[in-house]
């Protein structure tokens, strides 16, 4: 599968943020566009998606996490293992609405989209404001760097050490929340809008190192720049889809079908598809991923 690199920017300005409808069966159908609903909605959020038959899901377009397809549709490890829930679930259809991590949790609450499914890791501020469902994916952190390593950068404590250094992130990601957790002054920090924006802030000197998951910096490795091994003095990451507060019945059904999923190599082979590890997603609880500092 080609993967296609679409910019935050360029989505937000040619569509003010549009809607992807993606059929659930077989996740990569025909679309259309929609624009994102305002208001809050009434009566239960459960009963409301099945009778409307799709979910509203926010998305970055960050693969392998999430990913739009040069169809227009979407995919990606989260966004493919939520449908196959909601699918279980009596909702057929998904929508995807690209925003940046930043604007998730406060569009959610704002009922702009019903799920967060774009691989928003676990972390105590985070799980005090929307609830997650268990974990769905687990993975891993480095940094995308100049061949050879120049600067011999293996972790956060090696970032804190030196003033000089200039690591770029995503605003709001939870490699910014990381650092900042760290203590790293905000003087280091790079604010980039996507990642291919972060591969060429380190291709063109403006950052020593771009922080990411480690997958995605797969996704988007290019010649001249080297990933890191996985960093060691960053707590384990993951995530699950994510709600609002209110929605608990959904929640709860989400899991329990999620529960099922995860017991089917089904769940193994959508994982899979995108790097991700089945065993590394149960070998963890949310109650884990949500003690996560930051």
């Amino acid at each position: 599968m080609r993967r296609t690199e679409i910019s935050r920017r360029d989505m937000l300005r040619a569509g003010g943020a549009a809607a992807l409808a993606v059929p659930v069966t077989g996740f990569l159908g025909g679309c259309t566009f929609t624009q994102p609903g305002s208001g809050q909605p009434t009566g239960s959020t459960l009963d409301r998606l099945k009778q409307q038959g799709y979910a509203r899901i926010a998305i970055a377009n960050e693969p392998p996490y999430t990913q739009i397809n040069p169809d227009g549709s979407v995919t990606g490890a989260e966004p493919d293992v939520v449908a196959a829930v909601l699918k279980r679930m009596g909702v057929p259809r998904i929508e995807g609405i690209v925003t940046p991590y930043e604007s998730m949790i406060p569009g959610l609450n704002a009922s702009r989209w019903d799920i967060i499914a774009a691989g928003l890791f676990m972390k105590q501020s985070r799980c005090s404001q929307i609830r997650y469902s268990e974990p769905e994916i687990v993975s891993t952190e480095s940094f995308a760097v100049p061949a050879g390593n120049p600067k011999k950068l293996t972790g956060i404590a090696a970032v804190k050490a030196d003033p000089a250094l200039k690591i770029a992130v995503l605003p709001g990601g939870f490699e910014d929340g990381a650092l900042k957790t760290a203590g790293v002054p905000a003087s280091q920090v790079v604010n980039i809008p996507d990642g291919r924006s972060g591969i060429e802030a380190v291709q063109a000197g403006r950052a020593d190192a771009f922080f990411l998951p480690t997958l995605s910096l797969n996704a988007l490795k290019t010649e001249g720049i080297e990933i890191t091994g996985a960093i060691t003095d960053v707590q384990q990451t993951g995530s699950g889809a994510g709600f609002r507060q209110a929605d608990a019945d959904l929640v709860a059904a989400y899991d329990e079908q999620l529960k099922a999923l995860k017991a089917t190599p089904e769940f193994d082979q959508i994982l899979g598809r995108w790097g991700f590890s089945g065993d590394a997603a149960r070998s963890v609880t949310r109650e884990q991923l949500c003690a996560v500092p930051g």
